[in-house]
C-alpha cells in the first residue's frame, strides 16, 4: 500500500503541474514549493525550539491560531513555523495579525521529501489542525520520536482509517501521540481503531472568533456605521448564487430594512450579477463617507466588493444568512454568532457538526427555498434579543480550551 500510495501521490504533483499552464490557484501551488528546501533552511533559525503547525487552509489556521498564540504567550522565544497546503492559506494568513516567524508550503507527501522537511525544521512539536494527516510525514515525525499533536481534529465513518481496507492511513494516526478532537463521535471513531489518546475538547474556532470579536470592537468602520444607522440588518456572509437569488427574490416581503452582501467570488463579473439582483445597491469600494454620506444612509443593499470585511460587519448585523449550504461548503457560522446573530443556511451541512449543534440550541434555522427563507427570517427575528443573549453567552462558554492544550503539553 505504500507504494501504491507514493505512486499516487506523485500522479498528483504531476497532475498539478500540467494543471498550472491553465489553473492560477494551481500555477500558485507549485511556484510556492519551487527551491522549497533552500528556503526552509534559510528561515529557520538554529537556536531556538521550533513548534511547528501544519494547516491546510484559512479555515484550519483560524483553528490553530488560539493555540498558536497560547504557547507564544507561555514561551515567547519559540519559533513558531506554519506550512499551508493550499494557496488561500498562504496568501492571507498574514491578515490575522497572527504571531507567526515563518510560514511555507508543505511539499509533497513523498518518502525523502517528508524526511529532508523533518530534517531540516527539527520541529520540538508538530501539530496537524483539524485533517490532512499526511502519512510520510507522520512517520518520518515518528522516526525522529518528535511530539505530534492534532488539535480540533474531526472524523467521519466514511473516512479510509475507519474501512477495513483503510490500514496504511489507520497506521499513519499511530504517530500522533494525542488527539484533541472536535465531539464525542471523533472520539468513539478513534477508540474503534485502537487510538485512546485523545480528549474531546471542541473547535478551536470558537476561542478564535472570540479573540477577533475583542480586536474588531477596537475598530470603527464609517462607512458601515453610517449605512447601518438603527436599522434591521441582513447579512449575507460568503454568498454564493444561489443565496443571493433567494434574498433577491424575498426582499420585498422580509421585515429586514437593510441588507449587507460580502460575496464569496469578489470577482468582477459575480458583482456585475450581484447589482442585477439589487439593481440600487453601493459597492463598498466605490464610497467615500465625506462625499457620499446622504446616499450611504438612504441606502438599502451594501455590497461589500472585496475581503477581509466580512468577520467584522458581522457585528452590524441582525440575522446572518451564511453561503456555502447549497453546495456543502457551508461558510463560518461561528463569526456571525459570537456577534449573537441568529443564523440561516442551506440543507447541506452534514459536514459541518456546528451547524448541527446551532440547529439542536434553536440557534439557526435550514433554509431550502425562498418559502422557508422568509419563514425562518421571520422567526429568528421576532425572538431576536433572547436568542442573541444566549448566543453570546454559548460561544464564550466554549472558548478558554487553547491554554489548558497548551498547558498540558508543557506537563507531558
Amino acid at each position: 500500500m505504500s507504494f501504491f500510495y507514493s505512486f499516487l501521490i506523485r500522479c498528483y504533483g504531476a497532475f498539478l503541474h500540467l494543471a498550472a499552464v491553465f489553473n492560477p490557484k494551481a500555477k500558485a501551488w507549485v511556484k510556492g514549493r519551487v527551491n522549497w528546501q533552500e528556503n526552509l533552511r534559510d528561515s529557520l533559525p538554529k537556536d531556538r525550539k521550533i513548534n511547528w503547525f501544519h494547516c491546510a487552509s484559512l479555515g484550519e489556521f483560524d483553528q490553530g491560531l488560539p493555540l498558536m498564540n497560547a504557547l507564544k504567550e507561555k514561551d515567547p522565544s519559540c519559533f513558531l513555523l506554519v506550512t499551508f497546503f493550499s494557496p488561500s492559506g498562504m496568501e492571507h494568513y498574514q491578515k490575522r495579525g497572527a504571531h507567526v516567524d515563518a510560514a511555507c508550503y508543505l511539499p509533497l507527501d513523498t518518502v525523502s521529501n517528508a524526511r529532508t522537511f523533518i530534517e531540516i525544521a527539527n520541529p520540538h512539536l508538530a501539530v496537524f489542525v483539524k485533517y490532512e494527516f499526511w502519512p510520510n510525514f507522520l512517520k518520518a515525525l515518528g522516526e525522529r520520536n518528535v511530539n505530534v499533536i492534532a488539535v480540533s481534529a474531526l472524523f467521519r465513518p466514511s473516512q479510509l482509517y475507519f474501512k477495513w481496507y483503510g490500514g496504511f492511513f489507520k497506521n499513519a494516526l499511530k504517530h500522533i501521540k494525542h488527539f484533541y478532537v472536535q465531539n464525542t463521535q471523533s472520539a468513539a471513531l478513534l477508540s474503534q481503531i485502537g487510538i485512546v489518546d485523545h480528549t474531546v475538547s471542541g473547535d478551536l474556532r470558537f476561542e478564535r472568533v472570540v479573540q477577533a470579536k475583542e480586536q474588531s470592537l477596537e475598530r470603527s468602520n464609517p462607512i458601515m456605521e453610517a449605512f447601518v444607522q438603527d436599522h434591521s440588518i441582513l447579512i449575507l456572509g460568503s454568498s454564493w448564487p444561489r443565496e443571493e437569488e433567494i434574498v433577491s427574490r424575498s426582499f420585498s416581503l422580509m421585515n429586514a430594512e437593510k441588507i449587507i452582501i460580502a460575496p464569496h467570488d469578489i470577482r468582477e463579473k459575480h458583482i456585475v450579477s450581484i447589482l442585477n439582483h439589487f439593481p440600487n445597491a453601493l459597492r463598498y469600494t466605490h464610497l467615500d463617507t465625506q462625499i457620499h454620506e446622504q446616499e450611504i444612509i438612504d441606502a438599502r443593499v451594501l455590497v461589500l466588493d472585496c475581503i477581509g470585511l466580512l468577520s467584522s460587519a458581522y457585528r452590524y448585523g441582525t440575522i446572518a444568512f451564511v453561503g456555502g449550504g447549497f453546495s456543502g461548503s457551508l461558510h463560518n457560522i461561528l463569526e456571525p454568532a459570537v456577534y449573537g446573530l441568529p443564523i440561516l443556511f442551506g440543507p447541506k451541512h452534514s459536514k459541518f457538526p456546528e451547524a448541527a449543534l446551532f440547529l439542536e440550541k434553536e440557534f439557526a434555522r435550514e433554509v431550502v427555498d425562498e418559502n422557508t427563507f422568509i419563514q425562518c427570517f421571520q422567526e429568528l427575528l421576532s425572538g431576536h434579543q433572547k436568542r442573541s443573549q444566549n448566543m453570546m453567552a454559548f460561544i464564550h462558554s466554549q472558548s478558554g480550551m487553547a491554554k489548558r492544550i497548551a498547558e498540558n503539553m508543557s506537563n507531558n
